[in-house]
């Protein structure tokens, strides 16, 4: 079944204040944060909306914010949970970077020396339960993927997007671009 908007922002209110994995902020300041830093990077309103949407798995997955213990000691496949719920009220615009995002994080290991040591601690852990860094043929495959490139953009969002001191935007204006890009009523596809 499709979230509604109001779902989605209810989700937020009830849900979001538990904590972000192993980082200092809760799940709503990581996603205010990561929406925020795509509107400022001049991301499309398309991945602004996936750049807040993009933890929305850790919400709905059972048990994960009321059990952060267990939750990080699996991968809750978190990236593919919420886009059943999101398929038919978004484009693939917005739900092929939600879907794509910790497979960035894995491409990114292997194509950039670098990106692994900028990791947090906790960052590092999930990593490691989501199947380590691509081999050369995975991350070959990643990046000819539809939206690859987004999904990229949105993976250095999150990875930044974990300043207990950040004050973006609040959920209103975040809201409002939502409803700007969720597909016409009418037109929304089945949920599969």
């Amino acid at each position: 079944m499709a979230l509604t908007l109001d779902d989605i922002s209810a989700l937020f209110d009830i849900q979001g204040g538990a904590r972000y994995g192993g980082e200092a902020i809760s799940q709503r300041q990581h996603a205010l944060q990561c929406a925020h830093l795509a509107e400022q990077a001049g991301a499309s309103a398309e991945l602004v909306a996936a750049a807040l949407l993009h933890d929305l798995g850790h919400l709905v997955a059972p048990g994960d914010a009321a059990e952060p213990a267990r939750a990080a000691a699996v991968d809750d496949l978190h990236q593919l949970l919420a886009v059943p719920f999101l398929r038919g009220v978004f484009s693939e615009a917005v739900l092929a970077p939600i879907r794509l995002h910790v497979d960035a994080k894995r491409y990114l290991c292997q194509a950039d020396r670098h990106y692994g040591a900028s990791l947090s601690a906790a960052s590092r852990r999930s990593l490691a339960l989501q199947g380590g860094p691509f081999s050369s043929a995975q991350a070959k495959a990643f990046i000819a993927q539809a939206f690859a490139t987004d999904a990229l953009a949105l993976r250095r969002w999150d990875d930044r997007a974990k300043d207990p001191a950040a004050r973006p935007p609040g959920w209103a204006h975040y809201r409002a671009i939502l409803e700007n890009v969720r597909c016409p009523v009418g037109t929304q596809s089945p949920v599969r």
